[in-house]
């Protein structure tokens, strides 16, 4: 029994799109007897590509799914001029099409890594391109796409005689059958892959099939690019056992706290499915006969809970040089919120107390204060009849979210390097350097001191007695009265100068010294659109809001609504392009291209990353140009931004927003026109090569 047949070979296939093409595919399996049913058959296929594209890079095509109509594991390959399958990177000249019956144990799910390790081989791709016969063909395929024998019977089995043969059936994926389970398991599972496409489903579908194969339930959760919905609570709690098949981390993975766990690669989900399901046995089967090992994983999901859920950004194994930058980045995006409530609540303050006090709110009402017995005490004053009260109540509440800017971004530097016994020393160290006037370069150096004291603390080798106590009194005693003293003895006098120094030099910058720094920050926000060169020209931005204090036209201001500004170019100038120039762009793009609009109007840079993973050399070289264009003209039109996220939504908190949103404009333009100039280029290139073939 063979999966691809000379009869299941169209070495000229054609079609107005993809699902006209796969009917004609599919009708060569109806004639072969292998498919019982086309329009069922075709059904299936497209319920699975409303879950995920099926196009894949370098002109592939991989329609694929399990059905009913299926007699027996099938290929159908089809050759074209160009169907646009999905791919960002055009349309598709080879195409698969993947059939196995409902009931066929693991059939599906071997063809689909044996088949996407072949389309890795060049030689294989261009052998196919070259071939003049179908028999040519089946040869190539076969030598690359054979299934075992044992899962070709099994599923032939399945086919006739439905799921229960599957299950009792002999051994898949080569992998030895999982020993009889003593009653029947509740699993779950959470799969995950760096672009979020093929990896992540097909690991959830190896999972879900060797689950079910081996009489189990299982539930898994994709974390893909299209986004994820979280397991339900109840089905987590109620859960025997977990496996998280993934290259990325796991979103909140404190949900599965306290339940046995299976920690793989999202390829062993894929090839190595019952054996995972079997470790999950022998998991839950060791936890059941050893009551203290379930006890001890229950008290490290409570500590879990305790401590709130808090994840880090850090990855393992990581280099030095991206750990540094994790570090850094999750005292950011813990800090963020601050800045965001903070900022937008001054912001607004100072608008009311200028229509409530003139031109001269915004100076008086930063006078307003919660000390007992002044006359400015808010609390003791308030009025709710009186505008300048509630511009006072809302910059007393965002001074306070302010002042927690350089704690927070200390203390989860810290969290990230050591964990929870980080907190205290980071949290304490960075009030300190507040305190002192270090600002957040002081908040940078007690966070990363702080981390490191706390983890080396908490290596240490203590007594049995002691080991109770480490986490709530040593640790925090030891590694604070460490990273606190030489802050204030060695550390801080230094850092407030290098502070003090940094803002008299961004308090004097002006003309060119100023537009030169847009155009630095702009080219950053518009580089990597969301990774880590980006991430650091805005942790610039956001870090130095909290210096601006009540200044409404302070430098730092200038330079958030620069980085913002710029981070909005790029996917407005995409969603513009695919409106301009649809021809340019396959149908995947343009749906991009209208997702980019929402994307960019909000300030969400990656917006624009569909369009630079197809093309990257031309999105970003143009992205960079017209973000750094935006960036300098905002710095020279002096507009102003206390807010640090938002985009088009936050507009009434910007100063000077008329220049704001003309300088946003100037650089969409740049970018847009600078695109289609290349990306028309690169089509004209191709149409004369093409002719000169001809």
């Amino acid at each position: 029994m063979s999966l691809i047949t000379e009869d299941q070979v169209v070495l000229d296939l054609t079609g107005a799109d993809r699902h006209e093409a796969t009917r004609k595919l599919g009708e060569r399996l109806v004639a072969s007897g292998r498919c019982t049913d086309l329009d069922a058959f075709l059904n299936d296929v497209r319920k699975r590509e409303e879950t995920m594209a099926t196009g894949l890079p370098g002109g592939i095509g991989i329609p694929h799914a399990r059905s009913a109509a299926i007699t027996e594991p099938s290929l159908v390959f089809g050759r074209t001029d160009g169907i646009d399958w999905g791919a960002k990177d055009g349309p598709a000249t080879l195409v698969f099409l993947i059939a196995a019956p409902e009931g066929g144990g693991d059939a599906h799910m071997q063809m689909l890594p044996k088949l996407a390790r072949a389309l890795m081989k060049k030689d294989f791709k261009a052998a196919l391109a070259a071939a003049t016969t179908e028999a040519e063909v089946v040869r190539i395929v076969s030598a690359e796409v054979e299934l075992d024998q044992p899962v070709m019977a099994a599923a032939a089995a399945g086919a006739g005689a439905g799921a229960g043969a599957a299950v009792a059936g002999p051994d898949t994926a080569g992998a030895a059958a999982a020993p009889a389970a003593k009653r029947r398991l509740n699993l779950v599972g959470v799969t995950s892959c760096p672009t979020g496409i093929a990896h992540t489903y097909m690991a959830a579908e190896g999972l879900e099939n060797a689950a079910k194969a081996a009489g189990h339930t299982m539930t898994v959760e994709t974390q893909g690019s299209a986004g994820s919905k979280p397991l339900a609570a109840e089905v987590i709690a109620a859960a025997d056992a977990v496996i998280f098949a993934h290259d990325l981390p796991v979103k909140d993975a404190g949900r599965f706290a306290g339940k046995p766990l299976v920690d793989v690669a999202v390829k062993k989900g894929i090839s190595d499915g019952p054996a995972l399901i079997s470790q999950a046995e022998q998991l839950v089967a060791e936890w059941e006969a050893d009551p203290a090992k379930r006890a001890a994983a229950v008290a490290g999901a409570g500590m879990a809970v305790a401590s709130g859920g808090l994840v880090s950004k850090v990855e393992e194994g990581a280099s030095t040089g991206t750990k540094i930058r994790q570090w850094l980045m999750t005292g950011v995006s813990y800090m963020i919120p601050f800045v965001a409530a903070g900022g937008i609540l001054i912001a607004l303050s100072f608008m009311l107390a200028q229509v409530a006090m003139g031109s001269n709110g915004a100076i008086e009402i930063v006078k307003y204060n919660l000390k007992p017995g002044d006359p400015l005490n808010i609390a003791e004053t308030f009025s709710v009849t009186s505008l300048t009260s509630w511009a006072a109540l809302l910059f007393v509440i965002g001074g306070a979210a302010f002042g927690f800017l350089v704690p927070i971004l200390s203390g989860f530097i810290a969290f990230a390097i050591a964990d929870r016994p980080g907190l205290v020393p980071g949290i304490v160290g960075g009030s300190v350097a507040a305190t002192m006037g270090a600002g957040f370069l002081g908040g940078l150096v007690t966070g990363l001191l702080g981390g490191f004291v706390a983890r080396w603390v908490s290596g240490w080798n203590v007594a049995k007695g002691v080991r109770g106590v480490m986490p709530v009194v040593v640790i925090p005693l030891v590694s604070s009265f460490i990273t606190i003293g030489l802050f204030i003895t060695v550390l801080g006098r230094p850092i407030k100068g290098l502070t003090d120094a940094l803002n008299s030099w961004l308090t004097g910058m002006t003309g060119a010294s100023a537009i030169i720094l847009g155009i630095i920050l702009g080219a950053m926000m518009g580089f990597d659109l969301g990774g880590p060169v980006n991430k650091v020209a805005y942790a610039f931005a956001t870090t130095g809001l909290a210096a601006a204090g009540a200044a409404t036209d302070a430098p730092q201001l200038k330079i958030m609504a620069a980085v913002m500004a710029a981070g909005m170019v790029a996917p407005l100038s995409m969603a513009l392009a695919t409106t301009l120039r649809p021809k340019l762009f396959s149908e995947p793009e343009r749906e991009n291209g209208k997702a980019a609009w929402l994307l960019g109007l909000s300030f969400i840079s990656e917006g624009a990353i569909p369009f630079a993973a197809a093309d990257p050399i031309r999105v970003i070289a143009s992205s960079v140009v017209g973000s750094a264009v935006t960036g300098a003209l905002v710095m020279l039109f002096g507009a102003t931004l206390r807010a640090p996220h938002g985009g088009i939504w936050v507009l009434p908190l910007i100063g000077n927003f008329a220049l704001f949103i003309l300088a946003l404009l100037a650089g969409v333009a740049v970018m847009t026109v600078l695109f289609i100039a290349l990306r028309s280029r690169e089509a004209n290139l191709a149409q004369v090569e093409a002719t000169a073939t001809v």
